[in-house]
Parts: structure tokens; sequence; C-alpha cells
């Protein structure tokens, strides 16, 4: 979702509306758009609240930032030095308590600063729902009495994802805590080109390069682990379980019909084809170890849509509303109001929002769901809140 809780809140009473009066609109005849809206009004609340909140980290509202939570960290160094625009800042209190300080707003560094926070954290929060995915195909797993699964399946992954993104994740915490000026990119490639070369000045802490070969070769034991073993393990577990079954019953010969009746095939399953289980295993394995690369890119579209909100909302403000109030006359700043609003509502409001929307549905579908869902002829009900309702009138 963006982030900017000025907007969040217009959205977040727009669902409050349609939550609060649903007896209401339940029993009337709505429009196509407004029903498709009526039908999302908790997801769009729970939308409003993430925008809040992500808001208060960025410190925007409607692009605009505020001293919320206690003064700008930053001072001028002299008389000089008469905007946050202009160089000379220096640092006069304490780290600014929540989100983002407000004096990087309007510094020539705001783009990349702000570019390089929102990337990181799309990072942090897409590898931390793709462990909660794999941690769901535990339980999964654990379910339906799967230890291959858990053995085979769910610990390889768990310590493939986190010997690559989740160390990327610990880097990029220690990073921000020290104020490290690592490259961490740099150290993630070159971890696995040039493992045994010195880290220099890209290092942020003690034993690093010691723990990076430890990781690094266990992910190349977790590829075999997921791949080689449970072919072999289900092909074990098949004979087991069918063995005894080629036999036929006894019967009276003299009666037919017993004959028919009680004869059992002797092969009552197909056999177990090892190539075809094999295969679907290498394939498996390989859509991991590329989706987990894959995957952790895609959740990028966080920081993109972000990026995208905040450029059209600073622009929106800067060169309508602004311009409009600079020229002191009524009439345009009448018109500059009434098409800031149309701009807000229209697109920042509805159009990101239905963006923001469906990207994040594409993040729950493919890059969350794929690590646990299979889909194997279970039918999928999805959450009603009719159906609890039909459930306690009975």
């Amino acid at each position: 979702m963006f982030g900017d809780w000025g907007h969040g809140i217009c959205l977040l009473l727009a669902a409050l509306y349609l939550v609060i009066r649903e007896k209401k609109f339940s029993s009337q005849k709505l429009g196509d758009i407004m029903e498709m809206a009526f039908g999302g009004r908790y997801i769009i609340m729970m939308m409003a609240l993430f925008s809040i909140y992500t808001g208060f980290i960025y410190n925007e509202f409607f692009s605009v930032p505020f001293e919320l939570f206690a003064p700008s960290a930053y001072g001028c160094r002299d008389s000089s030095c008469g905007d946050a625009s202009t160089t000379g800042l220096i640092k006069v209190r304490d780290t600014y308590p929540f989100g983002v300080d407000p004096k990087w707003h309007g510094t020539r560094s705001e783009l990349p600063f702000l570019n390089s926070l929102k990337m990181k954290m799309s990072i942090l929060l897409g590898v931390s729902q793709m462990n909660l995915g794999i941690i769901m195909s535990y339980y999964n797993a654990k379910y339906f009495e799967n230890d291959i699964n858990i053995w085979y399946q769910f610990v390889p992954q768990m310590i493939f994802l986190n010997s690559m993104f989740g160390y990327l994740s610990l880097l990029i915490i220690i990073k921000w805590g020290t104020g490290s000026q690592a490259d961490l990119y740099h150290v993630l490639i070159y971890m696995f080109l040039s493992p045994t070369d010195d880290l220099g000045e890209n290092q942020l802490f003690f034993g690093q390069k010691l723990l990076q070969l430890v990781l690094l070769l266990l992910a190349l034991v977790a590829v075999p682990w997921m791949l080689v073993p449970k072919p072999f393990l289900l092909q074990k577990q098949h004979k087991e379980r069918h063995r005894g079954q080629s036999y036929s019953l006894l019967f009276n010969k003299d009666d037919p019909d017993e004959s028919e009746s009680q004869s059992v095939p002797s092969n009552i399953d197909d056999e177990f084809d090892f190539s075809e289980v094999f295969v679907h295993q290498l394939i498996h394995t390989i859509e991991f170890v590329l989706g987990a690369v894959s995957n952790t890119a895609s959740y990028l579209r966080l920081w993109a849509l972000s990026l995208a909100h905040s450029e059209l909302s600073s622009v929106f403000y800067d060169r309508v509303l602004l311009l409009a109030w600079g020229y002191n006359n009524t009439i345009i700043l009448v018109v500059g109001v009434f098409v800031f609003i149309c701009a807000t509502v229209g697109v920042l409001l509805l159009m990101e929002t239905l963006s923001a929307f469906l990207h994040a549905l594409r993040l729950h579908w493919v890059e969350f769901q794929n690590k646990f869902y299979e889909g194997d002829g279970y039918k999928f009900f999805p959450f009603s809140f009719t159906l609890l309702t039909d459930e306690d009138d009975l």
C-alpha cells in the first residue's frame, strides 16, 4: 500500500462509512463499482490502516512532512543555511524517534535516501512473508502427518531462503543500526562469486566472512537435500503400503458368483513411476531455487508503488495547489483547489488504491501461496461473512 497518512485517513473514512452502513447497502441494489467497493470494504479498511502506518514512517501527509513525534534532529550550521534545500545542516538533537526525519524532505539527497529506505523495507517485508509461507507448509505437512515433506521440503527450503535473503535482511538491520556505508548488494553477490575474498569496507561485524562461508555451504547442501531423498523415500513408502496386495482372496471354485464377488485384481494401484516423481521433484526444486530470487525481486514492486504515489502527490501539491495559491486570485485559487481535490480523489485514492490492491493480490497469490498451497483436489472455499451468518442461524 502507498505510504501517506493523509490519503490513508481519507480512505479509512470511506471504508468505515461502508462498514457502518453495511446493513443498508447489503439490502440495496448497487452499481458495479459501488458493489465492488462494498464487497471489499474490510480489505480497503486494512489497506487504509497500513497506509497510515507507512505514512507515519515516511512522514508524508499529502506529500507534506510534519514534526509529529519530536523536533527535527538537524538544524542550520549558520545563518546562511535558510532552508532544508541548502547545505550546512548539522545534527543538533537526538535522532528523530519514529520514521523519516522531516528535514530530509526537500533536500538534494531526499530521493536517493527514500529509495534506499523503501527498497530495503520491501525486501524485509517480502522475506518475512515468504518465510511465513514456508512455515504454513510445515503446518500442512503436520496436519496430514507427512514427515517426508517436513524433513525434505520444509527444512531445506527454510535453510536455503534464509542462507541468502534472510542473511541479507540481517545485514540491512545491522546497517541501519550501525550507520555503516557497506554495499550490501556487493556483499551478497561476491558471497557466491568470491567467498574467500577479504570484505574490506563492506565488513559489518566480526566473523562475517566465516558466517558467509557457512551459509553458502548450507545453501549448496539444501538443493540436493530437496531434490534427491524425497523420490526414493516416496518409492519406499509406496512399496511398504502395497506390500501383500498382489494376492487374491480364496473362493469356492464351484460358486461362480462368489468367484466374481471376492476376487481381487492382482494390481490394485498403478505402479510407482519413479522417473515421473523424480522429474516432478526436480521441477519443484528448480522452481523454488529460482523463485527465491525472482520472488524477492518481485516484492520491490512495493517500493515502486510507494515511489510513484509519493512523486504524484508531490507534483499535485507543488504544481497545482501551491501554484494556484501563489497567484493571489480567488478564481484561480478555487479552480486550483478543485483540480487538486479531483486529482487526489481520482488518481491518488481510486486509481492508486486499485493498483496497490492488485499488486498486493499478486504477491499473496504467487509469491506467498506458492510456498504452501498445492491445489491437489481439495476444493477452495473463500472466506465469506454470509456463510458465517448462515451457520449462526442454524
